[in-house]
């Protein structure tokens, strides 16, 4: 049941979501005008407006004009409420899911600038950095030393990565890295090592394909992102086996 009302409101919190997605970059106001489409110009309805219902119903077309409406859209949607389901039906109702549907909410868009834009901006990564820390102490309060050092930590790895190699990496990388510190504490660094293990496995394929170059740079934040996904689902699994495997268990 928890997971299904969790659902429901994923599918209500991704349509804002794709707000942030579509206007933050542009430095445009979350707030005002209304929800209107990109193409024309003409406020959506609300009855257009219902989470992946009026995309089917419309034929992923604009009621008004008839351009077509991006698939990111009700990608975003299912996606943020399959995930928000997740982390209901793993961790239950409580503070710590709180936290968990915090950081899935702030991971979707910036993956999704990201790998638009090439854009972490500071206006979702600090805020979200803040609100992280503020959440992890309240769910472990005795710890809030260990997410303050691995938020320091996490990013002062990535700023000696960007100081070696520094068309690879941003500072917008290195901020959202110290962000996942904050959410994830020393989990963070096994995010990181996920997200850079998928980003030169995915690189490495794209480039067998003769899709980019060697010099090309991929958005990063989507690998951090992901990382910071399965880490929050999976990273005491991983790392208690990685444990058992170092130690012959």
């Amino acid at each position: 049941m928890i997971a299904a009302v969790a659902a429901l409101f994923g599918l209500v919190v991704g349509s804002f979501l794709n707000v942030v997605i579509h206007r933050v970059p542009r430095r445009e106001s979350i707030v005002w005008p209304t929800s209107h489409c990109p193409s024309c110009g003409e406020a959506i309805a609300p009855r257009d407006n219902v989470p992946l219902v009026s995309y089917l119903l419309l034929r992923g077309r604009c009621r008004n004009c008839k351009e077509s409406i991006s698939v990111r859209y009700p990608l975003v949607e299912a996606l943020t409420g399959g995930l928000f389901a997740a982390a209901a039906f793993r961790l239950g109702f409580g503070f710590e899911l709180l936290w968990a549907l915090v950081l899935i909410g702030v991971l979707v868009p910036l993956a999704a600038i990201d790998l638009e834009h090439r854009l972490l901006p500071n206006v979702i990564v600090g805020p979200a950095a803040v609100a992280g820390f503020g959440l992890s102490v309240l769910v472990n309060p005795a710890w809030w030393w260990v997410y303050l050092l691995s938020m320091v930590g996490v990013a002062g790895s990535l700023f000696a990565l960007v100081l070696v190699y520094p068309s690879g990496m941003g500072m917008g990388d290195v901020k959202m890295g110290g962000m996942l510190g904050a959410f994830l504490g020393p989990y963070a660094f096994l995010a990181v090592f996920v997200g850079a293990l998928v980003g030169a496995l995915t690189g490495g394929l794209l480039m067998a394909m003769g899709r980019i170059g060697r010099r090309s740079a991929l958005p990063f934040g989507v690998f951090l992102a992901f990382g910071g996904l399965l880490t929050l689902f999976f990273g005491r699994d991983i790392w208690g086996s990685y444990l058992r495997l170092v130690g012959g268990v």
